[in-house]
């Protein structure tokens, strides 16, 4: 059961790779700053994956204040080559330890019998830290409700 509304937000850094290299993706550097979106997706180059993360990077207008971050198992070298693959426009970071899939709660056990990946799931996290929006769904062919993550964003601004 992903992380209720209201909690505080389990704070990370995990790594994404970029053209100048390894970084770090830190939740705590947003806060005070901006909203953040948070995406759990199993894993790159999957059917689902493809299509929600290129529709989310097409329509990054949609979350105005706020950054997206996409969150995988997969190792950031992966996520890379497949964000250049499909043109993706969101931070990408990898959770190839599996901890903050963890912390929030949203571990896929056994994803077709290859092994734990994360759940799709889906957070608002507010400028303060504090989750605002909270949904994991119910299989990994399920999209998270976009429009109750833009409009809980609109709350917000």
């Amino acid at each position: 059961m992903a992380i209720p509304v209201g909690s505080k937000a389990p704070d990370f850094s995990l790594k994404s790779k970029t053209a100048s290299g390894l970084v770090d993706v830190k939740l705590s550097d947003r806060f005070g700053k901006t909203n953040t979106v948070l995406l759990f997706f199993p894993l790159a180059y999957t059917s689902v994956c493809t299509a929600e993360m290129c529709d989310v990077s097409n329509g990054l207008s949609a979350f105005v204040g706020a950054e997206v971050i996409g969150v995988s198992v997969d190792s950031p070298f992966a996520q890379e080559a497949w964000a250049k693959t499909n043109n993706l426009q969101i931070t990408l970071a990898s959770d190839l330890n599996k901890t903050v899939t963890k912390a929030y709660d949203v571990v896929f056990p056994m994803l077709a019998g290859v092994g734990d990946t994360s759940a799709r799931a889906a957070f608002v996290i507010d400028k303060a830290g504090v989750v605002q929006y909270s949904e994991q769904t119910p299989t990994p062919k399920d999209l998270p409700n976009f429009d109750a993550i833009k409009a809980t964003l609109a709350k917000l601004k």
